[in-house]
């Protein structure tokens, strides 16, 4: 939590880049609002600041119907937390705590049910239950804000049995039953309907939309995701049903604050699990701010971040899909390896199935799961033996749950069980931990175009080696990953 002067001058001046990093508890309303909200700021007197919208809640206090607190950019979950709390909320937006089992929770991250709600309210200020509570209240909130959705779907979607006890929970919130708050918002509602939904995603600016779709463009494989215009799309399978996913920006990007993300052809239930994982997928949390302040000192990055402000660090939608990405990129193009994925996925992915057939025509495939992929023979696809050989190893060790892509694990323990394969190394297992645990000081420092960025901005000759490049590296962290990006996005082929 920022101390009170700097929430207090980030209030006055309606500092964007504060967006979401902490709340404002107005004691003569009983609201609480982002730092940008523009209604006229109260006496400092009169407000209190909170590290989560959970924490101002349980204060007692409604959210702004003017600022819409459920519309700030998200808090990234590792930024100023501890491990566990960081791992614990991974979890929450997963569902973990759907069911208010607190004690499962804290099982699973390894520490009692009384540490862990010590360690939320030390660094949140609320409990994990509330902390889930908000979210998924916020998460509903959008809907009738964005959407068309029965007011039975929303409930279902925040986690609600009973509509009625849905009713009377945002009612004692917001001051209005859900009904009156859908008539009290905007008046033209997203396009949402039983085949298509759309909904916004919030992020904090700067953010190169461009610079994303570039590194996406050069790897989609072929027949799972396409990048055409602005637009990014791909096919996904939740249970038993397929859909698709396409992400663009919302306007033109310099006034826009947000991307939407439409969804076609997916249960609503899915709802929460897709907008998170397409929040991760994008890094829409990211403090921008604080990363470039730290690589910054680095005077070689200096001109980098001022060329691509914003620098993001592209997640994955799938970790096992990534992992096999990653071992086809090993030692060959970019290029060579995306057509290499492609023909997997044509030959061994399921065909896309829609209820809904008018989408993308050019996706046609769901990625192959692990147990297809572990005997599989990738005959005729001008795969060399060693590289097959490693993917059957590694689709078997996921298929018996020997390997797991969780995103809430240690990037440590994660890595030495990933190079305990044989055929996987350190550079695939760093790459993997960047974009599917998101972890955001995971540096590939073997990594040929790291090597040749330095090198380049440096103005040597070919001097640096991996051990050098990672001493250096140290004062980069905890944001290696984005030092990474941005030396990646210096050449004019980026590595990966």
């Amino acid at each position: 939590m920022f101390s009170t002067e700097i929430c207090e001058r980030a209030r006055l001046a309606r500092d964007a880049r504060f967006d979401g990093q902490f709340f404002v508890g107005v004691k003569t309303t009983g609201i609480y609002c982002r730092p940008i909200c523009p209604a006229v700021a109260p006496k400092s007197e009169n407000v209190s600041f909170y590290p989560s919208a959970a924490a101002a809640s349980e204060a007692g206090f409604r959210p702004c119907l003017r600022c819409r607190p459920e519309c700030a950019p998200g808090t990234p979950a590792w930024g100023g937390t501890s491990t566990t709390v960081r791992r614990g909320l991974r979890l929450i937006a997963g569902g973990a705590l759907d069911d208010g089992d607190v004690e499962g929770l804290a099982g699973r991250l390894g520490v009692s049910g009384r540490h862990l709600r010590r360690l939320f309210t030390q660094h949140l200020g609320a409990s994990p239950v509330a902390v889930a509570h908000t979210q998924r209240l916020h998460f509903a909130k959008r809907l009738i804000d964005e959407t068309e959705l029965p007011m039975s779907h929303i409930s279902s979607v925040a986690g609600y049995r009973s509509i009625r006890r849905f009713n009377d929970t945002f009612k004692k919130t917001y001051g209005r039953a859900p009904r009156e708050l859908r008539k009290f918002g905007e008046e033209s509602h997203v396009n949402g309907n039983a085949a298509t939904l759309s909904v916004r995603l919030p992020y904090r600016k700067p953010f190169s939309w461009p610079a994303m779709l570039e590194f996406f463009a050069g790897r989609a494989t072929p027949g799972v995701e396409s990048v055409s215009g602005d637009t990014y799309r791909r096919t996904i399978s939740l249970g038993a049903r397929h859909g698709v996913i396409a992400v663009s920006p919302a306007g033109p990007q310099k006034r826009s604050e947000y991307l939407m993300l439409t969804i076609q052809c997916v249960d609503t239930g899915a709802l929460f699990e897709i907008v998170q994982r397409s929040r991760e997928m994008f890094d829409l949390d990211a403090p921008i701010s604080e990363i470039s302040t730290t690589l910054k000192r680095d005077q070689s990055l200096q001109g980098l971040i001022r060329k691509s402000p914003g620098t993001r660090v592209p997640g994955a939608w799938d970790g096992f899909e990534l992992m096999i990405r990653a071992i086809l990129g090993q030692q060959i193009s970019v290029k060579a390896a995306t057509t290499l994925a492609g023909r997997i996925a044509d030959q061994y992915g399921e065909r896309l199935s829609l209820s809904d057939e008018s989408g993308d025509v050019g996706l046609r495939r769901i990625f192959p799961s692990a147990d297809r992929l572990r005997h599989a023979r990738f005959s005729n696809i001008g795969l060399v033996r060693s590289r097959a050989e490693t993917i059957r190893r590694v689709a078997a060790a996921a298929a018996d749950g020997e390997l797991n892509f969780d995103v809430t694990q240690e990037p440590e323990d994660f890595c030495r069980s990933l190079t305990s394969i044989k055929g996987v190394g350190d550079w695939t297992a760093q790459y993997v931990a960047m974009r599917v645990l998101k972890n955001p000081d995971a540096f590939p420092s073997s990594d040929l175009g790291l090597l040749k960025a330095v090198d380049l901005i440096d103005n040597q000759t070919g001097r640096t080696t991996p051990a050098e490049l990672l001493r250096r590296a140290e004062s980069w962290r905890p944001w290696r990953a984005y030092a990474a990006l941005l030396l990646w996005s210096s050449l004019t082929s980026s590595g990966g």
